[in-house]
């Protein structure tokens, strides 16, 4: 590269910097070029190799850095940031098995399509193949889970693309994976960076091809239909008017954030478990909006029919674990929903929309009876998920039981923001999603339901919880071992002993004594008014709600009694 002096006249040549310098510019610009995109969180775990990337993320003030001490834990905050906000986050760790441990929430990332930028330091070439400590093969170590890409080493002659190399790395909707070869020394002097260039994503967002909203209107036109709403939903008043319009009833997943308002049903799997009423209202049509709910006895209910089937989803991905779609149409689901509200007028104000609307008011009033009201009144795991519905933010809701219970009880009248983890319905994380999900909001604050076994799983991400600048409230349900499987055939088929051995699994932890570990606040409540007292405090704290899992089955059992009971007055 050569010096350009007065009049044009070309100088000779510029010296290249000494080559800590010349990273460290490097990772300036990449971040520099990140912030005009968008970029404000960065997780960083701590390590050696990766020194010239964190102190590039550090010394921006537009950069919120947050240190986790793990990956896993560093990982599924940066995941929960994206969550929340749709902004990617940035999180970063050293070479070697540092890596291998962003790799759950990157599986996480891919399914459910949250932005991602995965940054991870590695060794130079040649320290490969010789080993070096803290060497492993970290290309494409994420498989197809992840887009990637390898810079490799910093060159001075190539610094007019890095800018460009920025651009290109920046995820939209996906996990992409940047792997960053080191050379020590790694703490360099950061130089003049290249010139700014506009930050511009060419990608264009998917929208909806007309002929295929065209023929979607004529599969749903004057069918006796129902709507599935599940993650993914970006418009929610868009399905109301849908649902109005078409006169159908909506079945809602509290993902969806499509509970509220007249056609949805939100106890659909209690209603569904009565033959009788299931069988009176098998649809012709089905139309499926963006993920599908929990619920086991839903996807029983639409395999046995003989409905057509058709989705919509924001992504180009499959989502038929049934099997049973015959068109997919991708495109924002909103968008779609408001072209299919101005085609079709169905069968709104008939017997069938007005048959669901009885049902479900029959079927809320038995479950608020059967779960008792008043604030002394003692709490089940089911009552716990009904209040936390009803209260307004983020509630970030564990896999296995926390998120039936949130989806099957939850009130009706839905104020918390319903967020999970159901990409690969894991237990990976959660606290630590929330953690970036407080991060990712403009008020800083989440509420996790959680189970006791996925509480002891990602317990380190209570490390320096009590010292962030968020407020996240954990209610943990402790039933002391997994209480899924209580209701699941092996509970009857094996001998009490066995199943205690391999899937009861109690673990005996006192989580009450593990969070003051961590210097956070910590009770255990045991009626309504309590929670609501525990929930109101201030700051990141935990809440224990015990429960045993035998009782858990039989609230269950009762609920959804009470639910058939109404159906019958």
């Amino acid at each position: 590269m050569a010096r350009i002096g007065e009049g044009g006249r070309i100088l000779g040549p510029v010296s290249a910097p000494e080559p800590p310098d010349v990273q460290a510019t490097w990772c300036a610009t990449l971040v520099d070029q990140w912030i005009a995109l968008g970029l404000r969180v960065a997780v960083v775990a701590p390590g050696s190799r990766s020194t010239p990337m964190a102190l590039a993320l550090a010394e921006r003030a537009e950069i919120e850095v947050q240190v986790a001490h793990d990956e896993r834990t560093a990982a599924f905050m940066a995941l929960g940031v994206g969550v929340a906000s749709g902004r990617p986050a940035a999180v970063l760790c050293t070479s070697g098995t540092a890596v291998t441990h962003f790799h759950a929430a990157v599986v996480e990332a891919h399914l459910t399509g949250v932005p991602l930028l995965v940054l991870t330091a590695d060794r130079p070439p040649e320290l490969h193949g010789i080993g070096a400590p803290q060497t492993i093969d970290q290309q494409h170590i994420f498989g197809s889970t992840a887009r990637f890409i390898d810079v490799g080493v910093a060159q001075w002659s190539e610094r007019d693309g890095w800018r460009a190399s920025a651009t290109d790395v920046w995820p939209i909707g996906e996990p992409v994976h940047v792997n960053l070869p080191f050379r020590e020394p790694l703490v360099g002097r950061v130089g003049d960076l290249p010139p700014a260039r506009t930050a511009i994503d060419e990608r264009s967002p998917t929208t909806a091809d007309p002929l295929d909203i065209e023929a979607l209107a004529g599969a749903l036109e004057q069918q006796r239909g129902v709507i599935v709403a599940g993650g993914g939903v970006d418009e929610p008043g868009a399905v109301a008017a849908l649902a109005a319009a078409i006169g159908w009833p909506v079945l809602a997943d509290p993902r969806s954030g499509c509970r509220g308002f007249d056609a949805s049903v939100g106890a659909f799997d209690s209603l569904l478990r009565d033959p009788e009423f299931a069988a009176a209202h098998v649809p012709t049509v089905v139309l499926h909006l963006g993920e599908p709910p929990a619920s086991k006895v839903l996807g029983q209910w639409l395999a046995a029919s003989a409905a057509r089937h058709v989705q919509v989803l924001p992504r180009d991905v499959v989502i038929d674990p049934l099997q049973l779609m015959e068109r997919t149409v991708v495109a924002p689901i909103g968008e779609v929903c408001v072209a299919l509200s101005s085609m079709l007028r169905g069968a709104g104000g008939t017997p069938w929309a007005a048959r669901w609307r009885h049902a479900e008011s029959r079927a809320q009033r038995a479950i608020d009876s059967a779960l008792g009201v008043g604030p002394g009144i003692g709490l089940t795991e089911p009552a716990v998920a009904r209040m936390l519905t009803a209260r307004a933010g983020a509630l970030v809701v564990s896999s296995s039981m926390p998120v039936r219970d949130v989806e099957w009880f939850g009130t009706p009248e839905q104020h918390a923001v319903v967020l999970a983890n159901r990409g690969a319905n894991g237990i990976d994380g959660v606290v630590a999603t929330a953690i970036g999900v407080a991060l990712g909001r403009r008020d800083r604050a989440a509420t996790v339901l959680i189970g006791d076994v996925a509480l002891c799983h990602d317990a380190s991400s209570l490390t320096a919880l009590a010292r962030r600048d968020v407020s996240v409230r954990i209610v943990v349900l402790d039933n002391d071992g997994g209480g899924i499987f209580s209701f699941l055939p092996q509970a009857a088929t094996l001998g009490a002993e066995r199943f205690e051995q391999l899937f009861g699994t109690p673990h005996g932890t006192d989580l009450e004594l593990l969070a003051r570990a961590h210097h956070l606040p910590a009770v255990t409540v045991s009626t309504a008014a309590e929670l609501q007292a525990a929930l109101d405090v201030a700051g990141s704290c935990l809440v224990r709600v015990v429960s045993a899992r035998p009782d858990h089955v039989a609230v269950h059992a009762r609920l959804h009694a009470a639910v058939a009971a109404a159906l019958r007055t």
